[in-house]
């Protein structure tokens, strides 16, 4: 690297690093946001959740309902996830540069998978939640729209990444299309794809709490039930074992990751 090269590159990352501090410090303004209050509010703020978040033996009491609630919300993060995975799976074949039918298919998938992806999953809750209203199903359905385009995107860079030998291999045998997908892509991408659907299991869970939120489903409706009533020794409650459930799906997860790789 020659010395007007390393000057050029060093007053880029100065300006980059000034121009950073300047959206910082505008965006404070903007919001009134104090950083020297915030840092001297910390230590009330321990005190507090010390004073209130502390789980009693009466809490302890209301440990089957929300139990139930947790398992609700695991089971529709799965359900979830696993359905728009063989959504996504049919489409990130389609918009794969290496498996794509043709140029307009591929375009088509790749557009669902930027729509629903670019979309939050609280703001798909929200849509839904004025034509399903409050149940199981919006969010569901909110899940399933982000997770597909999710996964879309993910099942395709898998596909585009594998090695295409055994695709031209099988190609020059004469073998239909199903058979080199079967045999070719599927084979090659799988391992990946196990992990990705994994990872939005996790992923799912923890936002299947805030959509239980707005649909008043699972374990965010215990959540904000008890948040409402004041009940602050129940809302620590809830919000350990949703801890507790995401921390141990995710070691789950990293072991099958760890098997299948």
């Amino acid at each position: 690297m020659n010395e007007n090269t390393f000057k050029k590159r060093k007053l880029q990352t100065t300006v980059f690093f000034i121009a950073i501090i300047a959206v910082s410090f505008f965006s404070a303004s903007m919001t009134d946001f104090n950083l020297i209050d915030g840092i001297l509010t910390i230590p009330s703020a321990f005190i507090w959740m010390g004073e209130n978040l502390i789980i009693t033996a009466d809490t302890l009491s209301k440990l089957p309902n929300i139990m139930e609630k947790l398992i609700e919300t695991i089971f529709m993060s799965i359900a979830a996830t696993t359905t728009a995975a063989i959504l996504s799976f049919f489409l990130g074949v389609a918009g794969s540069k290496t498996t794509a039918v043709n140029g307009v298919l591929s375009a088509f998938a790749r557009l669902i998978a930027s729509f629903a992806r670019n979309i939050p999953v609280v703001a798909w809750a929200l849509i839904l939640l004025l034509s399903f209203g409050q149940n199981s199903m919006t969010g569901f359905l909110a899940l399933f729209v982000g997770t597909v385009g999710f996964l879309t995107r993910a099942f395709i860079e898998s596909i585009d990444e594998a090695g295409i030998s055994a695709f031209e291999a099988l190609t020059a045998t004469g073998a239909t299309y199903f058979q080199i997908v079967a045999k070719a892509v599927i084979p090659q991408c799988l391992p990946q794809m196990i992990s990705w659907i994994l990872f939005m299991i996790e992923t799912n869970i923890r936002s299947a709490t805030l959509v239980g939120i707005l649909t008043g489903t699972g374990i965010g409706y215990a959540f904000d039930l008890y948040y409402k009533m004041l009940d602050y020794q129940a809302v620590a409650l809830v919000t350990l074992l949703i801890v507790v459930a995401v921390i141990m799906i995710e070691l789950l997860s990293n072991h099958v990751r760890k098997v299948i790789l």
